[in-house]
């Protein structure tokens, strides 16, 4: 381990602690892929029963830290199945405000307030993808047909969306 990423393999370490002793966070359950690399977690989020389109899915991912972390954000990526989700490329890996680079966005799509920041945890991250998943947000889309096929079900033309979501959460249970 590089000297410059001591102190957040320190940090990471307390997180990754504070996160697994006995403190019940609903729907989340984290641990280290390889036992040697604080820098590498493997995260299970179970979506509550209550969520219209995800409801009863259980999602894994990696969150993959920098050497420069809390500085610099994680990056959140999907493993099989994938879930279709507007906010999701279909390469797993996540789009959300708070795990985008603190520097100036170049589009104008964000401020610098709704990017990343030192006091984001791995916990508000992983807080936040939950939310997601109950409101899914169809205004910047990672997946442009996810994202065209939950407009199109909030106005009414049809439950497409709907039957893709319930798929990936079949799938997700091993079930399909």
């Amino acid at each position: 381990m590089a000297a410059s990423s001591a102190p957040a393999a320190s940090l990471l370490k307390r997180q990754l602690k504070e996160m697994q002793a006995g403190k019940d966070i609903p729907g989340i359950s984290c641990g280290l892929v390889n036992d040697s690399n604080i820098f590498e977690w493997e995260v299970m989020l179970m979506i509550s029963d209550d969520c219209k389109y995800y409801g009863g899915g259980n999602f894994r991912a990696r969150l993959v830290f920098p050497p420069t972390y809390p500085h610099m954000p994680p990056e959140l990526t999907f493993q099989h199945p994938i879930p279709f989700h507007p906010n999701i490329y279909e390469n797993g890996k996540l789009c959300i405000s708070i795990l985008h680079p603190p520097e100036e966005d170049e589009y104008g799509y964000e401020a610098a307030s709704e990017r990343w920041t030192p006091v984001q945890t791995p916990e508000t991250i992983l807080l936040s993808t939950i939310s997601l998943f109950h409101s899914p947000n169809d205004e910047s889309p990672a997946n442009v047909e996810a994202a065209r096929m939950l407009r199109e079900e909030r106005e009414g033309k049809h439950k497409d969306f709907r039957r893709r979501c319930r798929k990936c959460v079949r799938e997700s249970l091993g079930e399909d």
